[in-house]
């Protein structure tokens, strides 16, 4: 800075562009960036002309390279007396200042959650529905006496990969975390531990618009004819131990679509009875920060573009857990727990053990 100028002059003017543009892309934080904006006429017109807004927001977020255009659910009025404020790019320009702002604002703000809303898809499965997919959801791997995970179909070859898919909540969500727990088979002998080796993690959106309700679970959806993956996870290691392992992305990741594939990359065990081997996941959690009803996209085919909607500037006050849509499998499964607890107090089960461990006294929750 020239040592003649006043220290009370506005030095934006006074540098080139790159040299403005980099002091201020240091900020970092959005709300920071926001409050540069605000500091005169000048200041606000560099941020919006310069897309400012928008570079943090690639920058946090690489994903957002696919999208096309903003769109707003709410309409503003452009100050006349601004500029170009009344040309169509500079009302471009103001959208997406407002758009990307609020957008890496709400990222770093929300607090993080559990956000899988429901289980799709395995490629395989070993005894449908006892040992589907659905069982993964359940955060304890009995429910009463009866064991809950999901188990894959045996293989003579251990490198043999297998595929988990769900759906998370909304079409957008900022994931920083994912956790799984391998099953411990209690009921074998000597107890194995059926983990894979790796595992990787794909996000991204179908191709065509997906029915929930109307998937059948025993049947495999292929994962590369019917979804697009933006993102790729490193492949992270796992242990052979019956824990909640925990899988940290390396930088938060912008979920666009809603779906997450998890790759269970070899097999660890091999099963005493058949030998051959098999993988078996007790539970998966993904924490992350939902974005939605805030925000949403539209995906337009064949480009895989894809339009970024802000749908309201009132940042919703999201729960730290919200109802999870309970699929008829799942309910199925819950009342044969059900069937099986009321046998027992019938005396119909013959060496009846207390099924209620200290750790599932809560268990009355679930059907709330």
């Amino acid at each position: 800075m020239p040592a003649e100028m006043d220290t009370s002059e506005d030095f934006l003017p006074r540098l080139d562009l790159d040299m403005s543009f980099d002091i201020l892309m240091t900020l970092g934080d959005p709300c920071d960036l926001a409050r540069a904006s605000c500091v005169s006429r000048g200041w606000h017109e560099f941020v919006i002309s310069n897309g400012l807004s928008k570079q943090l927001c690639l920058k946090m977020f690489p994903q957002l390279y696919g999208v096309d255009r903003v769109t707003e659910s709410c309409s503003f009025k452009s100050d006349g007396e601004t500029g170009s404020s009344n040309t169509k790019e500079w009302d471009i320009l103001e959208r997406e200042h407002r758009v990307y702002g609020f957008l890496s604002h709400c990222a770093r703000s929300i607090v993080d959650r559990e956000c899988i809303s429901d289980a799709i898809s395995a490629s395989s499965t070993d005894n449908f529905p006892e040992e589907g997919i659905n069982n993964t959801l359940e955060i304890r791997d009995r429910v009463g006496r009866i064991a809950s995970y999901w188990s894959s179909k045996g293989q003579k070859n251990p490198a043999v990969p297998e595929t988990l898919i769900y759906k998370l909540v909304g079409d957008l969500s900022v994931i920083t975390e994912i956790d799984i727990q391998p099953f411990k088979a209690f009921f074998q002998r000597g107890s194995p531990i059926y983990s894979a080796k790796s595992v990787r993690f794909r996000m991204g959106y179908s191709k065509a618009s997906l029915d929930l309700d109307s998937v059948d679970q025993s049947c495999h959806i292929s994962p590369n004819d019917k979804f697009v993956w933006t993102y790729t996870s490193p492949e992270f290691p796992m242990a052979q131990e019956n824990c909640l392992q925990k899988f940290k992305l390396p930088k938060p990741v912008l979920c666009i679509g809603g779906f997450l594939l998890v790759e269970l990359l070899g097999r660890m065990q091999r099963q005493e009875m058949d030998g051959l081997f098999y993988i078996c996941v007790s539970h998966v959690r993904v924490s992350g920060r939902p974005l939605t009803p805030t925000f949403g996209v539209e995906i337009i085919e064949p480009s895989g573009k894809f339009v970024l909607k802000a749908l309201s500037y009132k940042k919703e006050s999201l729960p730290e857990s919200s109802p999870r849509r309970i699929s008829s499998l799942e309910l199925q499964r819950r009342v044969r727990n059900l069937e099986y607890i009321l046998n027992m107090l019938r005396g119909n089960v013959r060496d009846v053990e207390d099924i209620w461990d200290e750790e599932q006294d809560d268990s009355d929750e679930e059907f709330v």
